[in-house]
């Protein structure tokens, strides 16, 4: 009996030793194991270096953006203004244009029944001439 007792006593411990151990955890680990731990954490750094590096492009492409969408809409404000200054000016333009068409139209008739011919206003200064030259021949 006192086998028995022993024996028991014995698996106890050994299944107290084995659940501690169990619960504790392992702290071996195998030298492949943390070899591969050590890749798997170096790679984690450059895959983490890269995603900081993309994002401040990102960011920089996304700033760039922002500034080219703000000239293209500077760009457009500015070509609809000049649009509205070109189509005004072409309207007051073709308003003048009609003005003058009007002006030249009534200007003529009075204009040819006013003004002497070239040839006549030529024989009149010839006349004048004639009598400046005779009285400085005395």
């Amino acid at each position: 009996m006192t086998r028995t007792v022993m024996v028991r006593n014995l698996v106890a411990a050994a299944a107290i030793a084995i659940v501690s151990v169990g619960l504790s955890g392992c702290d071996y680990w195998p030298p492949a194991l943390q070899t591969q731990i050590e890749q798997l954490r170096s790679e984690l750094q450059s895959v983490t270096l890269e995603k900081t590096q993309l994002q401040n492009q990102y960011a920089s492409f996304a700033k760039v953006k922002d500034d080219l969408q703000a000239q293209v809409d500077e760009l457009s404000r500015a070509n609809r203004d000049k649009s509205t200054m070109i189509n005004g000016l072409q309207n007051s333009l073709a308003a003048a244009q009609e003005r003058l068409a009007k002006l030249a139209k009534v200007a003529t008739p009075k204009a040819g029944a006013v003004k002497p011919s070239a040839k006549v206003r030529q024989k009149a200064q010839a006349k004048k001439k004639s009598p400046a030259k005779a009285t400085g021949a005395r």
